[in-house]
Order: structure tokens, then sequence, then C-alpha cells
């Protein structure tokens, strides 16, 4: 009886080992891949709006579909920091040109920014203001899955694929 016992733990063992293992390792190198591909993407699109001063309607659904073509579902933040430039003010008892006052950000972000691309299809930006997109994934990938199952590692707020980049615009959008 013991002898059989062993066998059959001996078998779901080497189950494990030859199959399970490989596809984890499998999903894992998947998901590296798809991080690499949605950073990827995400720098880009910010470098572009950085290089041009504006965003259009075709550049914004090009990027959704760049990182939708890896088989996930993602949550984009745009976030726009506008240059609110103050009028700055001339003190009367210096000599030289001095300034009073501060230059002040207001920012825009996803909703807003989507808005004014469905209605003027682009938004046009200034030299000074700070362009910032984030990525996470929505859903579960295999990996997730298959860890969650054997590790029990699961929360609310777990992701694997996620993205972020940002950078000051160079030139004004014309």
């Amino acid at each position: 009886m013991s002898d059989t016992f062993i066998t059959i733990i001996a078998i779901f063992l080497a189950a494990i080992l030859m199959f399970v293992f490989p596809l984890m390792t499998l999903a894992d190198r998947n998901d590296d891949v798809t991080q690499l591909n949605v950073q990827t993407a995400t720098t880009e699109f910010v470098d572009e709006i950085r290089r041009t001063g504006k965003l259009t309607e075709d550049e914004y659904n090009n990027f959704i579909s760049t990182i939708s073509a890896t088989g996930n579902a993602y949550d984009v933040e745009i976030q726009f920091k506008i240059l609110d430039e103050n009028p700055a003010k001339k003190t009367a008892q210096s000599t030289g040109v001095t300034v009073i006052g501060e230059n002040v950000y207001y920012s825009v972000y996803t909703t807003q920014i989507e808005d004014k691309l469905g209605t003027d299809s682009e938004y046009l930006l200034k030299e000074g203001d700070i362009v910032s997109v984030s990525v996470k994934n929505r859903g579960q990938t295999l990996a997730q899955t298959l860890r969650n199952v054997y590790y029990k590692v699961t929360g609310n707020d777990t992701y694997t694929i996620a993205a972020s980049s940002s950078g000051t615009v160079t030139v004004n959008g014309k």
C-alpha cells in the first residue's frame, strides 16, 4: 500500500515539474516581453508629444492600438501640466529687470484630454508644459493567474505590466 501511495505522489510531482513549471516560466517570459513593449510604446508616445508640442487623435488611437495588441486591457492615465505664465510685475525700486511672481502649472487629465481630442482632434501644448503618461494592465495575465493559484499571492491592486513616462515639451505646438 505504501509503495502505491509513493508512486502516486511521484507521478503527481513529476507532472508538476514537467508541465506546470515550464508553463509558469513561459507565462512569466510573455509578461516580460509585454512589459518591454508597453514601456517602449509609452516612451515613444511621450517623446512624440514632447517633440511636436501636440497630441493628435490619430497618435492617441495608435498608442492605444499598439498597447492593446499585446492582448491585455490597460488603464491609461495622461496628465498635462500646463504652464500658466503669470504676467510678472516689475519692481519700481530696483535698477535691473526684477520680476515678482512665479509661473504656475495647472493640470489637465485623461478625460479632459479625450474630450478635447473628440471635438478638435488635437491638443496643442507649448514649450515648458509637462506631459506624463501612466499605463497599468487591468485584467490578470496567465502568469498572474498561475501565481495566484500556486502561491496564493492575490490582491486588488496587483498588476504585472505597468509603464510610465514623462517629460517637458520642447516646442510650441502648431
